[in-house]
């Protein structure tokens, strides 16, 4: 006989979940509005000289960036992937497909001649060819049924997704922390200056939540009995393919 599936942890149960998706949609209320006229003089980002096709790829990059943030709040909501399986999976593949899947692509576009330079560049290459590499893992490991690796799969793709808020804060940190060197350590040289703030911002924006999610995964794969993966069951089979 077929066994209900087991309802989830109750929203008080998970008090991350309200302050993550206000610090989400907070983010995007500040981010997207220089972008939604299609203006380049608006833009945050400096378009490199001689290149016509960064301003609407990077606006394609936002846009479908915020998609895939605004669907992983919803996905690692432990209630309501348990309580509404059918919609975790389409907006798992809405995340993936509309999401990560676009956006890392153009991310990886504009990384390659990012204006901040080389050591930025480097690290936005890495960090969208492990985007799409992680949330494809995922995606690969949930069609299969293998739940288990698609949830710690997910995990990192999760922390790749919401790096980008944590590379505003690392931003403002690094700028504080080297503005009085300006003069003296950097002569001066305000380029020189720039590129330091921003590789040194973009390298701590993603890896250390990739960092923090992997111990994560570790530490409670230490607290878990090792067993095989059982097959699913059928009240549950339209679970997590997202």
């Amino acid at each position: 006989m077929p066994q209900p599936t087991r309802p989830g942890p109750a929203l008080w149960r998970r008090p991350w979940v309200v302050p993550l998706g206000f610090v989400a949609v907070a983010f995007l209320v500040f981010s997207l509005p220089p972008y939604l006229g299609l203006d380049p003089v608006q833009s945050r980002v400096p378009p490199p000289p001689g290149n016509g096709w960064y301003y609407p790829v990077l606006v394609a990059h936002v846009g479908f960036a915020s998609i895939a943030m605004l669907c992983c709040v919803l996905q690692v909501w432990p209630w309501f992937r348990q309580r509404y399986p059918a919609a975790h999976r389409h907006i798992g593949r809405c995340y993936v497909l509309a999401g990560v899947l676009p956006a890392g692509l153009s991310g990886l576009a504009i990384a390659v001649v990012s204006p901040f330079g080389p050591v930025a560049a480097v690290s936005n290459v890495l960090l969208a060819v492990l985007w799409l590499t992680c949330t494809g893992n995922g995606f690969r490991a949930a069609r299969a049924r293998r739940y288990r690796e698609h949830r710690r799969w997910m995990i990192r793709s999760f922390a790749l997704t919401m790096s980008i808020i944590t590379n505003r804060i690392w931003g403002v940190v690094w700028g504080i922390a080297l503005a009085p060197q300006l003069a003296t350590t950097f002569g001066g040289n305000e380029v020189l200056f720039g590129y330091t703030v921003a590789g040194l911002t973009t390298w701590t924006g993603w890896v250390l939540p990739l960092l923090l999610a992997e111990w994560w995964l570790e530490r409670e794969q230490r607290g878990r009995p090792v067993r095989p993966e059982r097959p699913v069951e059928v009240g549950s089979r339209t679970g997590n393919a997202g």
